[in-house]
């Protein structure tokens, strides 16, 4: 079976990458955000923020999805007022990429955290010193330094992107030729006994995770091993 002769197929590729990239932006730009104004805080409020961030991550992805149907639906707190606009992210693709930034988040923020601290903080301090404002201080400085950990820590979010299943079905559904991703067709292929189309999707989704995977490792070195030992905490 041949991927690109096969629109279906190539409809699910195309898709997961749009839905995981624009998933990682929103949720990499987010993360940067809030890491750099939080890495140097500490004590409960810190913690409790931490807390907050993280809890997409053993959170059920049901209990995301319905949440999100919560807030979003249309007679949901946002949802009622984006009706309003015209706008209906139930059932859309742009649905699907809220489930993944939802999911994806606590990845980004959390290596992005890891990486920033990683930065020694002497040279940020005899920045400031010598007269450089927060934003120089973390353009000439900070994130220099700290981009090869925030970028192992995109690529881990990405990937992860790229399989969200249990939000993205509650949410976009599975409807094939407009919100069906990879982690849909496989289960649609697996439901209706097509294990051949099954398992492509599967060899197919394997390898472009573990390709990331590498090339994480291969960026961000240390200090991509250091962020993932911060999420297992």
């Amino acid at each position: 079976m041949d991927i690109f002769s096969d629109p279906s197929l190539l409809f699910c590729v195309l898709l997961t990458f749009k839905v995981a990239g624009a998933a990682t932006c929103i949720a990499g730009l987010l993360g940067l955000c809030l890491a750099w104004r939080l890495s140097s805080l500490r004590g409960w409020t810190g913690k409790w923020i931490d807390a907050l961030c993280a809890l997409p991550l053993v959170l059920p992805p049901t209990v995301i999805g319905y949440c999100l149907i919560v807030l979003l639906g249309r007679r949901g707190l946002l949802g009622q007022w984006l009706a309003e606009y015209g706008i209906n992210l139930i059932f859309s693709w742009q649905g699907a990429v809220v489930a993944a930034t939802v999911v994806i988040f606590p990845l980004s923020y959390r290596s992005t955290r890891a990486a920033l601290e990683s930065v020694d903080h002497t040279l940020e301090d005899a920045a400031r010193t010598l007269g450089a404002s927060e934003w120089r201080v973390f353009t000439r400085i900070s994130f220099p330094l700290a981009w090869r950990g925030i970028f192992a820590g995109l690529s881990l979010a990405f990937a992860r992107g790229m399989g969200e299943f249990g939000a993205t079905l509650m949410i976009a559904g599975n409807l094939p030729g407009k919100t069906q991703t990879l982690a849909l067709a496989i289960y649609d292929a697996f439901q209706s006994g097509n294990d051949n189309r099954a398992l492509l999707l599967v060899l197919l989704t394997s390898g472009l995770c573990a390709s990331l995977l590498v090339l994480a490792e291969l960026v961000g070195g240390a200090r991509f091993i250091a962020a993932r030992g911060t999420q297992r905490n």
